[in-house]
């Protein structure tokens, strides 16, 4: 985010580079910086002649280079963007010729998602050290909830760190399917809205009550009725809530409880930041290790990996996924 920061800062003082390599898994970021240079770098009556849009699938290195030479027509710069450069990974590596001698008054924007090139080979150190080049790494799932608060924080808001943990689990890891749906948010709420998951319900469509993160806590807190009464709602909506997703959660959620088991300092501070987790979730995870001792916890890990299988066919041909989960939960509360 800081980074972020910074080349915008540069961009609004006019202090651009000649050439942005924007690459790696996080396309959200690479987005971001393309859209803030295309909309910041030049003026609307700039843009007709001076700002161009290429795509990786239809151009060829020579092509860029050919455009990134042009001089602007009645402007000081003009902008060249290369969108989906990840299509000409096999000849990336012959933009360091103009990289090593770039046209000052073009500013070439690469943007390379989910891939990264080689910053050790000739390419990468002279972007590096006469343009920008910036990594979107992926974000792991626990850090999301912080990137939202900071993100509708950005919008004025706060969040409540569970409606933020449905987002999550809802919508995945995707910033910019999540940077999407809190936009949405902004413009509904009032501004300063603490947003709750009652909010997320009534304007997302994730039920408060009935997903993956009630489920999980009903199972860690053993509390039966509550745990069968999602579980009957997820087979009466698998489209909604599939198997493979909840699976999958749960088993996350039994391999950090293994992790806190094995832990020496069970401190609230060192339980979040081993297991990776918002300090407001610990007691969640201090009541489940009371319930589920770790040979038992071992044995639901096994559990979850049989229902993967089934889920899969493995088997349990035709076999509907609301059954497998409701025998899935008999074996791990019992």
């Amino acid at each position: 985010m800081n980074r972020l920061k910074q080349i915008a800062e540069e961009i609004r003082s006019k202090n651009t580079k000649p050439i942005y390599f924007l690459m790696g898994e996080e396309a959200y970021y690479i987005d971001k910086i393309s859209d803030f240079i295309e909309n910041n770098v030049l003026t609307e009556e700039e843009k007709g002649f001076n700002q161009m849009v290429l795509y990786g699938r239809d151009v060829t290195i020579e092509d860029i280079v050919a455009n990134a030479k042009r001089f602007p027509m009645m402007s000081e710069k003009q902008v060249v963007i290369v969108k989906e450069a990840q299509d000409l990974s096999r000849t990336i590596e012959k933009l360091a010729d103009y990289a090593e001698n770039p046209q000052p008054s073009t500013v070439l924007v690469i943007c390379y998602k989910y891939k990264t090139i080689d910053k050790r080979k000739r390419l990468g150190k002279i972007v590096a050290q006469k343009g920008c080049l910036f990594e979107s790494k992926k974000l792991y799932e626990n850090q999301v909830s912080d990137w939202i608060g900071s993100i509708l924080k950005q919008k004025g808001h706060r969040i409540e760190p569970k409606a933020a943990h449905m987002l999550v689990e809802f919508l995945g890891t995707d910033l910019s399917k999540i940077d999407n749906e809190l936009e949405k948010l902004s413009l509904i709420l009032e501004e300063k809205t603490l947003i709750t998951p009652l909010h997320i319900e009534e304007n997302i469509g994730i039920s408060k009550d009935f997903n993956n993160f009630e489920l999980r806590k009903a199972i860690g807190d053993k509390e039966i009725v509550k745990a069968n009464q999602i579980v009957q709602y997820f087979a009466q909506n698998p489209k909604s809530n599939p198997l493979v997703m909840t699976i999958s959660l749960l088993n996350s959620f039994f391999t950090q409880l293994l992790l806190y088991h094995g832990l020496k300092d069970k401190g609230k501070i060192n339980v979040a930041k081993s297991l990776r987790i918002n300090p407001y979730f610990v007691p969640e995870y201090q009541r489940a290790a009371k319930n589920y001792p770790m040979r038992k916890v071992a044995q639901v890990i096994t559990r979850l990996r049989e229902a993967d299988l089934k889920s899969k066919g493995v088997g349990a041909t035709a076999l509907p996924q609301g059954d497998i989960l409701k025998e899935l939960l008999f074996k791990i509360i019992h």
